[in-house]
């Protein structure tokens, strides 16, 4: 689901403070990043209605986000495990994304394109991403869309030496050699703490 309002009616002004509204959110690391950043802020205003309709977000999902947020809590207090959570610390999150999706990895090929790991398969970063117009190398994506191209949609950006560490059993080190790579290809444009 999407959680802005990609649609809007209207003049073409008010479609332009929708999408200037969605970038403003964009965090470094990717899209997960992006998504937390949106919900933290809307968390800070009491989970406003109206905090939504001023910047293009819809309701509804983060309603749904705000029920299985409270759902995970009061699993975690059924079982007596501790809530520990730093928001701040993008590379533990970043590596949570990595343990869960480690089979939906991507890395930067030398053309500038991407390929899955494991099957080779040619995809590219979703035009909504806030990945879009960087170039990590290695990236971790949600799923598939097949259009004109196969995108990845949620993406985030990993290291590669985190996948033997969390999934050891699917990948070895020769998965994740290291290419060599032309010149600025392979960095994002921010400069993430890892």
């Amino acid at each position: 689901k999407q959680w802005y309002q990609r649609r809007v009616r209207g003049p073409k002004e008010q479609a332009v403070h929708a999408d200037n509204a969605r970038t403003n959110f964009f965090f470094p690391g990717g899209d997960h990043l992006t998504l937390l950043n949106v919900y933290d802020q809307w968390a800070a205003t009491d989970y406003s209605t109206q905090w939504c309709f001023e910047n293009f977000v819809q309701n509804r999902s983060m309603k749904r986000a705000r029920a299985i947020r409270d759902q995970l809590q009061g699993l975690l207090e059924r079982t007596e495990i501790d809530l520990l959570s730093n928001p701040m610390d993008h590379v533990n999150i970043r590596k949570a994304v990595t343990s869960g999706y480690f089979y939906h990895t991507a890395r930067l090929t030398a053309n500038g394109l991407y390929k899955t790991v494991k099957h080779q398969q040619s995809v590219h970063v979703h035009p909504n991403s806030s990945l879009f117009e960087e170039q990590p190398r290695w990236v971790i994506y949600h799923e598939l869309v097949q259009t004109s191209k196969e995108y990845m949609r949620q993406v985030i950006e990993i290291e590669s030496k985190w996948l033997v560490e969390v999934a050891p059993h699917y990948y070895k080190e020769k998965d994740i050699e290291e290419k060599k790579m032309p010149k600025q290809r392979g960095k994002a444009k921010a400069d993430l703490e890892r």
